[in-house]
């Protein structure tokens, strides 16, 4: 008996399945620059939980600290982080933000323009799609990446 239902089963998968059923995560983060190393811990956190493998946790990390930033530096409050593996595969990132500030973050302004803008790109390399909401509260930018990185052969 237990042999046929090994047998059926197949082999064991490199790494533990994604979760089935939706698996979602919010945050609201203070308005300051030490929120987007606490909105990566949170997000390493959630995606540890629900099984991620590493390169795509890292995928997911670094998206995480890219919108935080912008939120940080280039918004007003609130800043809220959403995480959601809805089962598709994908891992959809949500900030939510103030909208637009007048004035530029206190990293931003103290640092040399050349030192920063790299996010767009990085956007570009790492998920499937990115964009923004605008509202009348507020914005909300958000990107989609893979839960599960494909190896280039």
């Amino acid at each position: 008996m237990w042999v046929r239902a090994e047998a059926s089963l197949g082999p064991l998968p490199a790494h533990p399945p994604i979760p089935e059923v939706p698996a979602m995560r919010s945050w609201a983060l203070p308005h300051r620059s030490r929120s987007v190393g606490a909105a990566r811990d949170l997000a390493r956190s959630a995606v540890e939980e629900w099984g991620l493998p590493a390169d795509a946790a890292d995928h997911v990390l670094l998206v995480v600290s890219e919108l935080v930033t912008n939120a940080v530096e280039h918004a007003t409050p609130p800043v809220v982080l959403h995480l959601d593996l809805l089962g598709d595969g994908v891992m959809h990132i949500r900030v939510d933000d103030g909208g637009r500030s007048a004035e530029e973050g206190e990293w931003t302004s103290s640092c040399a323009p050349d030192e920063h803008g790299r996010g767009q790109h990085i956007l570009d390399v790492l998920t499937l799609d990115h964009g923004t909401h605008d509202c009348r509260h507020g914005a909300t930018h958000w990107a989609r990446v893979p839960a599960a990185v494909q190896q280039c052969t």
